[in-house]
């Protein structure tokens, strides 16, 4: 059976490129319609739980006029980490992958930002952050993910003009974008959904990572759950991958964003410039109060917000946007 393969978006700074993807033994996940009818969908979500990846295939990296090789770990992931060239340009730049199967060359292309020099970077989670998903509610969510399809899924109101404000805060050129990354505890077997999703909804393009692979039915009923020190170690590897951006981190209290943004900013004291956290119940966290009290005692802005409405203002305020 033909190979299929899936690239990322990738992302690059001064020194260093770093491109993504994986290999899959069929093509059933290219396959799968967005627009098909809501009990369809759940069928075709299923299914992208069910692929089986290639382990230790050879990928290769057309890239400054060489071909790079590498192999795909055990579950099919790969990830060059190469030095970049310093004559490449910035903004949003296309980079090409491909695979051999039967003497064939299967080619795909993606693409990676390097962003224009600028002083903010913007993380931002998925899950009842941007994407009405109700993780506190385990069956509710996977009930809205198996029988509504990314077309009639919600969205907060005016996150959408919030985010568009924040990707391009500080920039004279308004062509230009600040460095955006959504970072999330969901599986990449979602992230044509989430891709979609972002583009139905003209959030800002941005750079996914996420969480690893999940490749059976009993993976699927457990999406999005487990733990998610990933997300810390995602999070920090962009600040560190970033040193000189100033940050906006983006979360809600369903689950851990405010710790994992509260050790991110012990850890990086200067380069936090605020935090904001979606209220997803009926009334605040006390718990999630006491850390962003902390945050504010360590000169980190920070705003726990219903609407998005508050958040634009506080932005304002700040003189972030």
């Amino acid at each position: 059976m033909k190979p299929f393969l899936k690239l990322y978006r990738g992302y690059a700074n001064e020194q260093e490129l770093i491109v993504m993807g994986h290999v899959f033994n069929s093509n059933k996940v290219k396959d799968y319609d967005y627009k098909k009818n809501n009990f369809k969908n759940a069928a075709a979500i299923i299914n992208l739980f069910r692929t089986k990846t290639q382990a230790n295939a050879d990928v290769y990296l057309k890239y400054n006029n060489s071909t790079i090789r590498t192999r795909t770990l055990d579950d099919g992931y790969f990830k060059f980490c190469i030095p970049v060239d310093a004559t490449v340009g910035f903004g949003w730049i296309d980079y090409e992958v491909s695979i051999i199967h039967n003497n064939e060359s299967i080619a795909e292309k993606g693409s990676y930002i390097r962003p224009t020099q600028g002083s903010l970077g913007i993380i931002s989670d998925i899950d009842d952050t941007f994407l009405i998903s109700y993780t506190s509610n385990p069956l509710k969510k996977l009930y809205v993910l198996l029988f509504r399809n990314v077309s009639s899924r919600k969205i907060y109101r005016n996150v959408v003009s919030h985010y568009q404000a924040l990707t391009s805060a500080g920039r004279i050129n308004k062509n230009e974008q600040n460095a955006f990354f959504y970072v999330s505890s969901s599986e990449w077997n979602l992230y044509t959904f989430i891709i979609r999703f972002t583009e139905i909804h003209q959030l800002p393009r941005a750079v996914l990572l996420l969480k690893d692979i999940k490749t059976s039915l009993k993976d699927f009923v457990f999406t999005g759950r487990g733990g998610h020190n990933h997300k810390f170690e995602k999070i920090k590897h962009i600040l560190e991958f970033y040193p000189n951006l100033k940050y906006v981190l983006l979360g809600d209290d369903s689950q851990e964003d405010p710790y994992l943004y509260e050790n991110i900013c012990k850890i990086f004291p200067v380069n936090v410039k605020a935090v904001y956290i979606r209220q997803t119940g009926s009334s605040k966290s006390d718990k999630v109060l006491a850390v962003l009290n902390n945050l504010k005692e360590l000169n980190v802005e920070i705003c726990y917000f219903k609407n998005s409405e508050e958040a634009i203002e506080h932005s304002k305020y700040i003189e972030v946007i």
